[in-house]
């Protein structure tokens, strides 16, 4: 494990502006973003999100092989905040558990690309198509868990009422809520214009993205370090579920990237991003669609728990493993 790499992962200005963020509150600080700045910076971030990823499907075209990987991508994304939440169910209450599942079924955008940037370390090669199933994987996670919301809340209200679940504005709700609206619409945008599009929209969508992620995430650490004592609320159980969650969901996507016979490069992406959990996306979502949820919860496990984890020990632990497979 190359001790250096990682240290230059983890110094990422972005990942330490979080870390202020967190900093401020700790130790007292009066910083704050205005509002309604931190929504201005969610919705930037799913449209640069999607139009990038859009924009990279069409220049890759549709063979295949890259049909497979994206349908093994949105496999992932549906099959993980699936069986996570009935895993966390267990434990927690609906809707926080609605919120991490869905938190650990998207994915982490800064995680992928230091995975990027290990991968051009070491010298392996990968489909710049991946960025594409990057995006698609946001979506489905926040689909499902914005099903999962409305179809409990609704069991729950038409049970005393003695009323029968309306399955037509469960989809509805789920399928134009704002985020995912605004990310798959991005997408399609991008793959639409293409070339053309991209090099438009490239100054304010592609050169400023690590600057507005950095305000994402300043405003993220101040989120999660005024809630983080929740963390002590719901014990070594979440603590625990952070880090094995991770290691589970790589290793299956890892399985079925071999079987599918991804290439070396194509399957670690596919594994760390099954890996990461969303900061971006999801938190933006669920603070909208299911307010009953703590991001005092969600937010450090996928945070302050889960994202060091992947940059220190998961990225060079998931290529392991590929590596066992692929030879």
């Amino acid at each position: 494990m190359d001790i250096d790499l990682i240290l230059q992962n983890m110094l990422n200005p972005p990942v330490l502006f979080f870390f202020l963020g967190m900093l401020a509150v700790f130790f007292k600080s009066e910083l704050s973003i205005p509002q309604p700045l931190p929504k201005l910076f969610s919705l930037y971030l799913l449209i640069a999100i999607g139009l990038h990823g859009g924009y990279e499907l069409s220049k890759s075209g549709f063979d295949w092989y890259i049909f497979k990987a994206l349908m093994l991508a949105v496999f992932m994304s549906i099959l993980v905040p699936i069986y996570s939440f009935f895993i966390l169910k267990r434990k927690i209450d609906t809707y926080n558990a609605i919120a991490i599942a869905a938190t650990f079924g998207s994915i982490s955008a800064v995680t992928f690309i230091t995975g990027m940037t290990y991968l051009q370390t070491i010298g392996v090669e990968y489909g710049g198509f991946m960025v594409a199933a990057m995006t698609l994987m946001e979506s489905p996670a926040i689909v499902i868990g914005l099903v999962f919301a409305a179809l409990f809340a609704t069991d729950a209200k038409n049970a005393e009422n003695g009323e029968k679940t309306d399955w037509k504005e469960i989809l509805r709700e789920a399928f134009l809520n704002p985020s995912v609206f605004l990310l798959v619409g991005a997408l399609i945008i991008g793959i639409l214009t293409g070339q053309k599009g991209w090099t438009s929209m490239e100054p304010l969508f592609g050169a400023l993205f690590k600057g507005f992620l950095a305000f994402f995430l300043l405003d993220m650490g101040l989120v999660a370090a005024r809630k983080i004592h929740e963390l002590k609320k719901v014990g070594f159980f979440l603590i625990a579920f952070a880090i094995i969650m991770p290691v589970v969901n790589a290793s299956v996507a890892a399985g079925l990237g071999f079987f599918f016979e991804l290439s070396k490069g194509d399957a670690f992406l596919l594994a760390l991003l099954s890996a990461s959990a969303s900061y971006i996306a999801v938190p933006a979502a669920m603070r909208l669609s299911v307010p009953q949820a703590n991001p005092g919860i969600y937010l450090p496990l996928s945070l302050a728990v889960t994202f060091p984890f992947n940059i220190s020990l998961g990225i060079p632990l998931y290529y392991f493993i590929i590596n066992s497979l692929w030879g």
